[in-house]
């Protein structure tokens, strides 16, 4: 990390923030958004939880506000020379959609690794008057070349977040919210990539309502403004985390370092775990699902909650965009639960024996299991990977106690990026142990304990080589089972998975399990 001294503008104050977010022509193209209670947050945490619903927004973001009243600024002239912005999605979304209805040209710069369903969007919104440009890996490469580009075409560049009028319309958010909730209000959550959100509410509540908080959060990997905050001047990243790309910003504007330093009450920093477990209670709440960054509020304010206890007034979380990419969705299924740390994950070693198995269930008591993961791969141990539902953390020391009570090794992985994101998934291959191994897929009813119903009914002469099971929230749970028995066994085996009473699939022929897993293929 590189640190750089700001360039010290004077900032305009609260006050003037208010004025000119009180005359900001966002309302041209803008949607008062809703402000609702989330009920079940709020049971849950024992806080009333309130959710301010920007992503109801035409570009289901909070960003066309800003956009719109920039632009909605520029005289003839300016119209005429046409705009260039730079933008990991939201705000080139908005800058098309103002583009579009002010009959302005725009040339719009998006990192390549923006999501597609936000590039497709700002085509959209854009119609003949936005061009798209892909450049660089994030919005700081994408900025760079926009302002080169600007210089060549003598452009306006519309910034998306450290400049005035894109401020004062980001800050309309807070006046709605402070007309939609005038009892008593303890804090307001704010995400932060470049700090225009932050600065304008931030400004707009501390000039209407001083006592109450307003507090930034950002990605741990992507936490510019904290830093900047901690050193008392901004500073330049190295690199940022792209999970959640809408504030993937490597350094903060001087306009929004300069308000967020001043009213800002405290800045927030959360993980991916954290922001996956606020889209899915986002989602239970409203059944509408944020974009990473659209919950990056709400999982700061899980994180203050649980740090702070009872909170004297209602809590507020910006829900700022849902242009979400569907493939995402997997991977935020997959981490929210360890977000909640509602699972823990372990690496178990146990005896390549018979009733190893058994007792490693017996040791997980009455614990659900989300995932199994198992290849045979030595003679004398069996290495597994295996995910435990959990009611709270305490909770995972318990159950590595209860492995080790059984003389099984146990590694805690339940923090481990490198185990969560790749090596849950590597842990198969050929193995020359694997010898008349018979492959099945099984459907099962989904309920607790299931898992360990079905391993116990496994028949106690044939030795489990392969296992692989992951809990998707589904009426019926589906296992992956290879089981070693001998030829002369067969008419058996057909018997036994007969008395299973569980429908099942013979995949011992199947050509990518023969290609990658059977040792005779």
């Amino acid at each position: 990390m590189n640190a750089q001294l700001a360039d010290k503008p004077s900032a305009p104050t609260a006050a003037a923030i208010l004025r000119r977010a009180e005359v900001a022509r966002v309302y041209e193209v803008a949607q008062h958004t809703a402000l609702e209670r989330a009920p079940l947050l709020s049971a849950r945490l024992g806080a009333d939880v309130w959710l301010k619903r920007e992503d109801q927004q035409p570009v289901f973001s909070f960003k066309l506000r800003g956009a719109y009243n920039r632009m909605a600024q520029l005289d003839a002239a300016e119209r005429l020379r046409g705009v260039i912005a730079a933008s990991a999605g939201n705000h080139a979304q908005g800058v098309a959609l103002a583009a579009s209805r002010l009959k302005i040209p725009a040339m719009i710069v998006m990192p390549v690794t923006a999501p597609q369903v936000k590039v497709d969007a700002v085509r959209r919104f854009g119609g003949a008057y936005a061009e798209v440009v892909l450049h660089g890996d994030s919005y700081s490469d994408a900025q760079a070349e926009a302002q080169r580009l600007r210089d060549q075409r003598d452009a306006t560049f519309v910034h998306p977040f450290d400049d005035l009028d894109v401020i004062a319309g980001q800050a309309t958010i807070a006046l709605e919210l402070l007309d939609q909730h005038q009892g008593p209000l303890h804090a307001v959550f704010v995400p932060i990539g470049g700090g225009g959100l932050a600065a304008g509410m931030a400004a707009v509540i501390k000039a209407r309502r001083p006592g109450v908080r307003v507090i930034g959060v950002q990605a741990s990997d992507a936490d510019a403004m904290a830093r900047a905050i901690e050193a008392g001047e901004r500073v330049l990243l190295d690199e940022v985390g792209l999970f959640a790309d809408g504030t993937a910003v490597k350094q903060v504007g001087t306009l929004t370092f300069s308000l967020c330093q001043q009213y800002l009450d405290e800045v927030l920093r959360v993980d991916t775990d954290a922001i996956c477990a606020a889209i899915r209670d986002i989602y239970q709440d409203t059944r509408s699902i944020p974009e990473p960054s659209g919950a990056l509020a709400l999982a700061g304010l899980k994180q203050y909650v649980a740090a702070h206890g009872e909170c004297a007034g209602s809590l507020v979380a910006v829900v700022s965009g849902a242009n979400m990419n569907f493939d995402r969705l997997r991977f935020v299924a997959e981490r929210a639960e360890v977000g909640e740390q509602r699972e823990a994950v372990f690496a178990v070693t146990i005896p390549e024996q018979r009733g190893s198995f058994r007792r490693f269930c017996a040791a997980l008591g009455q614990h659900s299991i989300t995932e199994f993961n198992y290849r045979i791969g030595d003679a004398q141990a069996a290495h597994i990977f295996v995910g435990v539902q959990t009611a709270k953390r305490g909770e995972r020391e318990a159950l590595a106690e209860a492995f080790r009570a059984n003389d099984f090794g146990v590694l805690d992985l339940t923090d481990d990026e490198l185990a969560k994101l790749h090596l849950r998934h590597m842990i198969g291959g050929r193995s020359p142990l694997a010898r008349d191994e018979r492959l099945y897929r099984f459907d099962f009813p989904e309920r607790p304990g299931a898992l360990a119903r079905f391993l116990d009914r496994m028949h106690p002469d044939w030795n489990i080589s392969l296992f692989h099971y992951r809990n998707h929230g589904a009426d019926y749970g589906r296992i992956l089972v290879g089981i070693q028995v001998p030829p002369s066994e067969l008419e058996l085996l057909k018997n036994f998975l007969a008395g299973l009473g569980y429908p099942c699939v013979d995949e011992s022929g199947n050509p990518a399990y023969r290609l990658l897993l059977c040792v005779e293929a």
